[in-house]
């Protein structure tokens, strides 16, 4: 990597400060040519004030804060610097032309964190828990990303991949040395090995659909027929009236959609047009709308009206429902009681049931509570920081699990050692997918080009 590259580090827009960064061997030479210190030079690791100045034409372009950072204790184990300017997009703008004019480049996307990667400073768990850090929406699921930064996935990865390494140098010792003087592994020693290798993946496995909530968000979609309390529900779980409430049905023609933290969990809510048979050409297509929403969906929210008796529109919409996970909401039971919770278990036994008063504020906690517990539940639980968070480790996971199901198969059927080598090396490499380690450069370009540009 002898290029250097630069990019802006901040978030574009108006700002009280604004960064520009620079990585790469012609760091210090780019620096000294735009940075002109008010007083002393520049000195490693001390930020110092003075002016960003074009060294063609000696126009100031910002008074700034600059520092230098000497390789290799830095974010990307290479010479940085950054650029502290006033926060207008023209000074970033403007201080970024002048550093690529003096021989650097401009960053590509993730850039910066994959050369950290490539360098070795992070594995490529750690660097796509970077993206993870930047994008979290909730303290958990900031809390788990930095937990994934610090290592804890890796390390944990790393110690199977050990355990497979060491049985497979037992196989493989076996299957080249057969009349040396080493101890035989019996099948009944690889089965118990491979198993417990297993289990191993299977626990990280086990938190892989809470992981993934906790990192991309709930989806819920809030469905029922006309005026039974959709949008009022939506609202009291944003805390704002974000949804127009009238007791005219159908004033619901598009669906809502709004990112909340509920119980700490990112959730997004959609608030969907009442279903029911219309000949309004606008109402149909929000009612289409809503059906997508509703496939597309992780948690159904089925809001009733326990004053009425049960309607061909909510037997049509249970149906649909079908056996998702589903949340029934019995809304206005200050209007009394036409169905109750026994009544709607009876229908759908699988769903969880909740009585309302929307309009009281009756129930929102209890509504908030089955939330947290469907996205934690079996075992995982609510305080554990380590979980599988990211689709590709997931499927990563999936194939070692697949190989060692191969691996075990062949051993109770006591086939030879070169074909469960085969599957236990097949095991080690998709786990090494995972830290960086036998991943191929097409995945590594994949990975970084979904970060932002100066990160």
């Amino acid at each position: 990597m002898e290029e250097t590259i630069a990019a802006i580090a901040t978030a574009y827009g108006e700002g009280g400060i604004g960064i520009v960064r620079i990585s790469g061997p012609k760091t210090f030479e780019i620096l000294e040519k735009v940075f002109i210190p008010a007083r002393s030079g520049i000195i490693n690791r001390k930020l110092t004030y003075g002016y960003v100045e074009d060294p063609k034409s000696g126009q100031k372009i910002d008074e700034v804060l600059a520092v230098f950072m000497k390789e290799p204790y830095t974010y990307t184990k290479e010479d940085v610097a950054e650029i502290h300017c006033h926060g207008s997009m023209v000074s970033l703008r403007k201080t970024l032309e002048l550093v690529l004019r003096q021989g650097a480049r401009m960053a590509e996307p993730g850039e910066f964190t994959k050369r950290a990667f490539l360098n070795g400073r992070l594995d490529l768990s750690q660097a796509e828990a970077v993206i993870d850090l930047i994008r979290a929406k909730t303290d958990k699921t900031f809390d788990v990303a930095l937990g994934q930064l610090d290592g804890q996935l890796s390390q944990k990865v790393i110690h199977i991949r050990k355990a497979l390494l060491d049985l497979l140098v037992n196989v493989t010792v076996n299957i080249d040395y057969p009349d040396e003087d080493i101890e035989e592994m019996t099948y009944e020693e690889l089965e118990i090995e491979i198993s417990q290798i297993n289990d191993m993946i299977e626990k990280l496995l086990v938190t892989a659909d809470t992981g993934r909530i906790i990192r991309e968000g709930l989806n819920v979609a809030i469905i029922g027929k006309p005026n039974v309390g959709k949008s009022s529900l939506m609202n009291e779980l944003l805390k704002e009236t974000r949804a127009i409430v009238t007791d005219i049905p159908g004033t619901t023609r598009d669906t809502i959609e709004e990112v909340v933290s509920i119980k700490n969990i990112p959730v997004r809510l959609t608030d969907t047009a009442g279903i029911r048979k219309t000949d309004d050409t606008i109402e149909k297509m929000g009612i289409e709308k809503s059906k997508k929403t509703f496939n597309e969906a992780d948690l159904i929210i089925f809001v009733m009206d326990s004053s009425r008796e049960i309607s061909q529109e909510d037997q049509e919409i249970i149906q649909y429902i079908g056996d998702r996970r589903a949340v029934v909401l019995i809304n206005k039971i200050d209007l009394g009681k036409s169905w109750n919770r026994e009544k709607v278990e009876t229908v759908m036994p699988n769903a969880s049931v909740v009585e309302t008063s929307l309009l009281k504020k009756v129930g929102i906690e209890e509504i908030e509570q089955v939330i947290l517990d469907m996205v934690y539940s079996g075992e995982v639980k609510q305080n554990e920081s380590l979980m599988v968070t990211n689709v590709r480790h997931k499927e990563l996971l999936e194939k070692a699990k697949d190989a060692l199901a191969d691996a075990r198969h062949m051993t109770l059927e006591r086939e030879a050692l070169d074909f469960i080598e085969v599957d236990l090396k097949n095991a080690y490499e998709w786990l090494g997918e995972i830290i960086g380690e036998t991943v191929s450069d097409d995945i590594i370009n994949e990975v970084f080009s979904r970060f932002c540009l100066g990160k």
